[in-house]
């Protein structure tokens, strides 16, 4: 979900620029200072460099996406809550009872166990969720909607849903959302069965 702009620079999709890159395509030959010609030849097979039409999706994609994420988390932030503490609070409105393992919640929403344990303890101090010992094995915690969080949520969602049709669904035409959510998924299903994947939520 949801990152601050800037910092492309951590991933080098693109081939870097310079006096050694003007004129050529992307793709081509980068030497490193001092490198033999089988040296950046032994490189560029090593890297599959993005092509102009590849970097300027990857680049749109990467600042539009945090761009969202500020613009969700504004809206929301308005009303006195912010978009992590939404997401938590409407998958434990989604679930049956009310309750979720903070483990589960975790990797629900895809964020590290401990920062969801922050954040529950944020939303208790409000009086929304509760923090109590799983029945099942003693040492894992489950979170539960109060009374208060139920109510706080119906008032959240309507300013969420709002801000998502805003942001997102009047830009797009139906076409393009649902291609969206369709190359979304397929990532989503790639990293399931990819055993390399790291863990977001440890």
């Amino acid at each position: 979900m949801w990152t601050n702009g800037g910092r492309e620079s951590r991933w080098p999709a693109a081939m870097p620029t310079g006096t050694r890159a003007a004129g050529r395509r992307w793709g081509g030959s980068v030497a490193r200072p001092g490198a033999c010609h089988d040296e950046r030849v032994a490189e560029d097979d090593e890297v599959r460099w993005l092509s102009a039409d590849e970097q300027a999706a990857w680049r749109a994609y990467l600042r539009a996406n945090r761009e969202l994420d500020v613009a969700l988390d504004r809206d929301l932030q308005a009303v006195g809550v912010s978009l992590p503490e939404y997401e938590l609070l409407s998958m434990l409105s989604e679930a049956e009872g009310g309750r979720l393992r903070m483990s589960a919640v975790a990797d629900l929403i895809v964020q590290s166990r401990s920062r969801v344990t922050h954040t529950a303890a944020r939303l208790e101090r409000r009086g929304w969720v509760r923090r109590t010992p799983a029945p099942d094995d003693g040492r894992g915690v489950l979170l539960e909607l109060t009374d208060e969080g139920h109510q706080a949520i119906a008032r959240f969602a309507r300013v969420h849903v709002t801000s998502v049709r805003r942001h997102v669904l009047d830009i797009l035409s139906p076409d393009q959302f649902r291609a969206l959510g369709e190359a979304m998924q397929a990532i989503r299903d790639a990293y399931a069965t990819d055993p390399t994947t790291p863990d977001p939520t440890t």
